[in-house]
């Protein structure tokens, strides 16, 4: 083995040493400006993430949150006014926060004023729809009384998340407003077949299929959309709330304090929901004496037990 001598070019201990503490210091500098730029670009990524996600949830507000328009035409007592031959009553569409117009009765009495508080999620409004519905169509078809019908929103939270009770009443606001002498035929038609309280109900796509199996024939497309939007929502929501609160106008009650409230000629029926005659025998009762002699119209009569 050869020892170095003092021409030997290889570094000394110390030299060897310092320059490993200069090494270390360079690696130390090179690993804080690296530890300080990947500060920089997370912080910057997560700004700019943090104005993605604000601008996204600014979107979904804007777009959730949209101005209140007018209800449905026809409505304008919060209620569908049917008639002879089972035509509507047309109406112009209430403006936002106007007071609903009451439907003026009839003064002689000659006419049952018949009105129906009802959500299409209520099994007891299904017993009365599928009891009476018949036999109501026929005495307003011939004019003998009038049928004003109320879709309300109460059950809303009772469809496994999916608000089918505000959606069908929505759509019912559609078809009053769009194709308004259809409307007791698409009444009846949501009842027909009438989800559980507690299931998700009828999809928007389920709905306008009974829109159509109904007979509506007009003005399909614009039903179509205002389903979609839900466009009559924030009326739907006033209009229930005005029925939860009161006051019920031409009335023996001051709310609506569950669905079906049935009113005749201003007094509640609390009878049987699965009886037609006794129905009947509470219309005639209501109406008073004016059908016990000749008048223009025809009285209301039972229909037959099948």
């Amino acid at each position: 083995m050869t020892n170095g001598g003092p021409g030997d070019s290889r570094p000394s201990k110390n030299q060897r040493r310092d320059a490993a503490r200069k090494k270390a210091t360079q690696l130390r500098e090179e690993q804080k400006k690296k530890d300080r730029r990947n500060r920089v670009f997370l912080q910057g990524g997560i700004a700019v993430a943090a104005i993605a996600i604000v601008g996204i949830i600014a979107l979904v507000i804007v777009n959730s949150i949209r101005p209140v328009g007018p209800g449905p035409a026809n409505m304008a007592s919060d209620g569908v006014l049917i008639g002879q031959g089972l035509n509507t009553v047309k109406t112009p569409a209430l403006q936002p926060d106007a007071e609903p117009i009451a439907s003026v009765p009839d003064s002689t009495g000659a006419v049952a004023d018949i009105r129906v508080y009802i959500d299409y999620l209520c099994p007891y409004c299904g017993q009365f729809e599928q009891t009476n519905s018949e036999q109501i169509a026929k005495w307003v078809d011939t004019g003998a009384a009038t049928v004003e019908i109320h879709p309300v929103s109460i059950l809303t939270s009772k469809s496994a998340g999916t608000q089918y009770s505000l959606r069908a009443a929505n759509a019912a606001a559609c078809v009053a407003n769009s194709a308004p002498n259809d409307f007791y035929a698409f009444n009846a038609a949501l009842f027909k077949d009438q989800p559980q309280e507690g299931t998700a109900g009828l999809t928007d796509k389920e709905i306008k299929q009974v829109v159509r199996s109904s007979g509506v024939k007009s003005s399909l497309s614009k039903i179509d959309t205002c389903i979609d939007d839900l466009q009559y929502k924030s009326w739907v929501l006033a209009a229930t709330d005005r029925a939860l609160t009161g006051p019920i106008p031409n009335a023996s009650i001051p709310k609506v304090t569950g669905t079906p409230t049935v009113l005749v000629n201003g007094k509640q029926y609390l009878g049987s929901l699965e009886d037609p005659k006794e129905f009947a025998a509470f219309v005639l009762q209501s109406a008073g004496a004016t059908y016990s002699t000749s008048t223009p119209t025809p009285t209301p009569t039972p229909t037959p037990a099948g």
